[in-house]
C-alpha cells in the first residue's frame, strides 16, 4: 500500500515508519502525501489510540530531499500543496502522537518532530534548523509549534544560527519529553507509546483541544469552551469507568470511548 513509509498497528499504537534510510527518510512529494494518508487513516481507526511516527536507520528525518529542489521552483507552491495538507492532518488529530526521534531530525524533519505531542529521543539523536544554512526560513508549521515550546528567544536562536544540539540539550531546552538510551530504546518507546493507548482517548482529545484553543480565546471565552468540554468528557464510558474503578478501589481500565 506504501512505498515510502511503513504503517501497522500493535495493541492500539498506529507506528508511522518513514522509510527512506539510503536518503536519511528525506521527505520526497510521494512521502508527504503518504503520511498525511497513514495519519488519516489512524485518526479514523477506533482500534488506534495512540501514533507514533519514526524513521527507519539512522535518521529520524533530514527534510526535504535537495536532490528534488530547483533554483526556479515556486517553494511557497510547494508548502501549499505538499506540506501544508500533512500537517494540517497531523493538527487534527485529538489521538496522542509520539515522535520517536531515533536520529537526526532537520529542516522539515524536525518540524514533523515539533508538530507532535510528544518527542522521545535517542541519546545519539540530534536536531537542527537546517533552513538557514541553504537561504530559507523554517517551514511546515516550525516557528508556529517551536516559540511555543521553547519561546520565543530560544527559537530565534535555533531558526537564525542553525546549531545542531544534542538530545541532550534538546531536554534541557524542554523540546523533548525524554531522552531514552539506545540498549532500551525499542522498549521504552513501546511502553510509552502503549500507556498513552490504554489512557482515556477522548478526554486526551479534549485535553488537546482545549491547550490549542486557549492561546486564541479570552478567558471568559475558554471558560465556556471548558465547560462544554468537560460535558463531552463527563458523558463518556471511560469517565464513568475511572468513577467506579475509584471507589472500587482498582486500577480502571479505559476502552477510549
Amino acid at each position: 500500500m506504501y512505498e515510502t513509509i511503513r504503517y501497522h498497528i500493535q495493541n492500539g499504537v498506529a507506528w508511522l515508519t518513514l522509510n527512506r534510510p539510503e536518503k536519511l527518510n528525506a521527505f520526497i512529494e510521494q512521502m508527504n502525501k503518504e503520511i498525511q494518508q497513514a495519519l488519516k487513516s489512524a485518526d479514523t481507526d477506533k482500534e488506534v489510540r495512540c501514533i507514533v511516527i519514526t524513521g527507519e536507520g539512522r535518521a529520524f528525518c533530514s527534510g526535504q530531499d535537495l536532490e528534488g529542489v530547483t533554483t526556479d521552483m515556486d517553494h511557497g507552491d510547494v508548502l501549499r500543496t505538499r506540506y501544508a495538507p500533512m500537517m494540517k492532518q497531523l493538527a487534527s488529530t485529538e489521538k496522542p502522537v509520539v515522535a520517536a526521534i531515533n536520529g537526526v531530525a532537520a529542516g522539515a524533519g524536525l518540524s514533523l518532530a515539533l508538530a507532535c505531542d510528544f518527542r522521545l529521543a535517542s541519546e545519539k539523536a540530534s536536531m537542527i534548523q537546517a533552513f538557514i544554512h541553504v537561504g530559507l526560513i523554517p517551514d511546515s508549521g516550525n516557528l508556529y509549534y517551536l516559540p511555543r515550546l521553547i519561546g520565543h528567544a530560544k527559537a530565534l536562536e535555533l531558526a537564525i544560527l542553525g546549531e545542531k544540539i544534542s538530545s541532550a540539550e534538546a531536554k534541557e531546552f524542554g523540546l523533548v519529553t525524554k531522552v531514552i538510551p539506545l540498549e532500551s530504546w525499542n522498549e521504552e518507546v513501546t511502553a510509552f507509546s502503549e500507556r498513552l493507548a490504554n489512557m482515556p482517548t477522548k478526554a486526551i482529545g479534549l485535553i488537546k483541544r482545549s491547550l490549542h484553543t486557549s492561546w486564541n480565546s479570552t478567558f471568559d471565552e475558554y471558560l465556556e469552551k471548558e465547560a462544554q468540554g468537560q460535558r463531552i468528557a463527563g458523558l463518556s464510558i471511560d469517565h464513568k469507568e475511572g468513577v467506579t474503578a475509584f471507589i472500587e478501589k482498582r486500577k480502571p481500565t479505559f476502552i477510549g470511548k
